[in-house]
């Protein structure tokens, strides 16, 4: 393909990679506002988790369907999926129809999240790959900081058009999927490898995923209210047991057409990768959904600042990983990225689990950005490492495995953080309210006539004055409007319970990380090819054709030999009987065959003319 070509595709690429990044970091600043609107904070990772356990499920199906049919006709339908979503999504009543939807949602971003990986796997050698990382990083960085600021715009609003501001946080994918789909429709043609023999679709693997996952993202997700221990966890971890054994049984048993091959798996650099994938989805995707509710929870900020205040993660992975893709294609080396990453992920882990309530804000965007330098190196490397260890014909399934174990990992990461984190935060409250420092300015401050007299101060005064531990302690699981404008004094005992909290989330956070540090040591060191894959798969097919040609020549010389020899004991016998034999065709084709010019002679058998008799014959 040519650079144009080239910039063509990649530019209705980043179409549709906007609005799949756009709806991920619009949601996040937007999340509080629509809990406390359709009533259940602590619900709000049900509606995060729904979204990744069916993006997650879907990220296979789409790289090994999309190896069997071709990436464009994939990428238009995930497109066409993931806007309905959104519309249903925008009509929600209820968190329980919002998380339902946002599944739906996530069955279309399966294939935005795989799709471009692969088709840029496609195009481009993994050396060159790099070189235009730096346009998919543009989009990235511009939906992840604009995608928190309009969300946080949207779900401030009351209401736009008569519908109420929140709601708009998944509207407005419709018009960036409109422009999406055009762009896909008219930029990305691209040739499909066509696979030899029948197609079979791994549908019982599909399923044995389902059985797989589920449970046991439910179990991560209720473990802490049902008890680890409980009937119900056990029964999850029972189902999960069998359907993980019966997905490895049914893709030993599909082979070349399992879902995910598990010969793959006998590649070293790819199997060392998507376990690091794992630990990486699940320490990126815990900070990224915490730290914008801690941003608004502790911090005060609004919607819209908290997404102004993640720009520090933002730049710091932009700056990294663009310095590590120029880098990577002018060495070919990738090798010393996935350390320096996990490196940083856990220094900046370590760096949040300082965290106190009465910081300034300057000290989580210290971490934030350590966070970032460390996300940077890691998420193109792990990809493009993944990419460079198998061949051209398993680029889709090898693409979409990498994604599906980082998003496995981000949907654990995700149910886990949030579960532990309120999990803790009765026990973190009840400890604040214990605080001598803090019990004296919270009497003082309810015996104030100026502050029971603000209006901003009655939800919480009215909430106090119950009296009730558990009551108290479960205060900020379903609502945390109460916090405006309240009084410090009053809101204190919460912020201080709430960032406690989030501490305990870090320090696993920082644990997880130095994990993923050890296994980022055992990644090989190969050197990256020079050649797309396309490349790779044209000139495979030109050695099969060009062997399959001279195969074919070989075996009609070998046929038209053996049937001149045939043609020509046939004759002798024919002419010792003294018969006049006719033209034999089948003579003649062999003769025509074995490549010599040949005429009737007077005896009606068949003379090959040499080469050395044409100036004499006059031809």
């Amino acid at each position: 393909m040519t650079h144009r070509q080239i910039l063509l595709v990649i530019f209705g690429l980043m179409s549709a990679m906007f609005l799949s990044a756009l709806d991920q970091t619009i949601v996040g600043t937007s999340m509080r506002t629509i809990a406390d609107d359709l009533g259940g904070l602590d619900l709000q990772a049900w509606v995060t988790t729904a979204y990744l356990i069916t993006a997650t499920i879907t990220t296979p199906i789409y790289g090994k369907l999309s190896d069997l049919f071709g990436r464009r006709p994939l990428f238009l339908f995930a497109i066409g999926i993931f806007l309905l979503g959104s519309l249903l999504s925008g009509m929600s009543q209820t968190m329980y129809q919002l998380a339902a939807f946002r599944a739906l949602q996530g069955i279309g971003a399966g294939g935005l999240m795989a799709l471009p990986l692969a088709i840029m796997g496609d195009i481009l050698a993994p050396r060159e790959r790099a070189k235009y990382q730096g346009y998919f990083l543009a989009v990235f960085g511009v939906s992840s900081v604009i995608g928190p600021l309009i969300g946080g715009l949207l779900s401030g609003t009351e209401e736009i058009l008569f519908v109420a501001g929140w709601r708009w946080v998944f509207l407005v994918n419709i018009p960036v999927g409109i422009v999406a789909l055009f762009m896909v429709v008219r930029f990305l043609h691209i040739p499909r490898f066509r696979t030899p023999g029948k197609v079979r679709i791994d549908w019982w693997g599909a399923t044995f995923v389902i059985v797989a996952l589920v449970p046991l993202l439910i179990v991560a997700e209720q473990g802490t209210e049902w008890g680890w221990d409980s009937v119900a966890a056990i029964a999850c971890y029972v189902v999960g047991a069998i359907g993980i054994v019966a997905f490895i049984l049914v893709e030993i048993a599909m082979k070349q057409d399992a879902l995910l091959p598990m010969r793959l798996f006998r590649i070293p650099t790819f199997s060392v990768i998507a376990g690091l994938g794992l630990l990486v989805g699940f320490a990126m995707f815990g900070a990224m959904m915490t730290i914008p509710l801690y941003l608004q929870l502790v911090e005060g900020a609004t919607p819209a600042e908290s997404g102004l205040l993640m720009l520090p993660l933002i730049l710091g992975l932009m700056v990294s990983s663009i310095a590590s893709g120029q880098i990577i294609a002018r060495t070919g080396r990738y090798r010393v990225f996935p350390i320096l990453g996990t490196a940083f992920l856990a220094l900046g882990y370590l760096w949040l689990t300082n965290l106190s309530a009465d910081q300034g804000i300057w000290f989580i965007m210290v971490g934030m950005a350590v966070l970032g330098l460390g996300l940077g190196q890691l998420m193109q490397t792990l990809t493009i490492a993944s990419q460079n260890a198998v061949t051209a014909r398993d680029m889709g399934v090898a693409t979409s495995s990498s994604t599906f174990f980082r998003q496995i990992g981000g949907t654990l990461g995700t149910a886990v953080f949030f579960s532990l984190l309120f999990s803790r935060l009765g026990e973190t409250l009840t400890a604040a309210f214990a605080d001598p420092d803090i019990i004296g300015p919270l009497t003082e401050a309810t015996q104030d006539p100026a502050v029971q007299a603000d209006p901003a101060n009655a939800d919480i005064l009215a909430l106090l004055s119950t009296q009730d531990p558990a009551q108290i302690g479960n205060a900020l699981d379903t609502d945390s409007s109460f916090l405006v404008g309240a009084d410090p004094r009053l809101a204190e005992p919460f912020l201080v319970g709430f960032n406690d909290a989030t501490v305990s989330v870090y320090w696993l956070g920082f644990v997880v990380a130095v994990l993923a540090f050890v296994v980022a040591w055992f990644v090989p060191a190969l050197p990256l090819r020079q050649v797309s894959a396309m490349q790779e798969e044209a000139d495979a097919s030109a050695v099969e054709a060009a062997t399959a040609a001279q195969i074919g020549i070989a075996t009609e010389l070998d046929e038209a030999e053996a049937l001149t020899d045939a043609e020509a004991d046939r004759r002798a016998k024919v002419g010792a009987l003294g018969v006049e034999p006719e033209i034999d065709e089948v003579a003649l084709r062999a003769a025509q065959l074995s490549g010599s010019l040949i005429e009737p002679t007077t005896t009606g058998t068949l003379h090959a003319i040499e080469d050395d008799d044409l100036p004499k014959r006059g031809r």
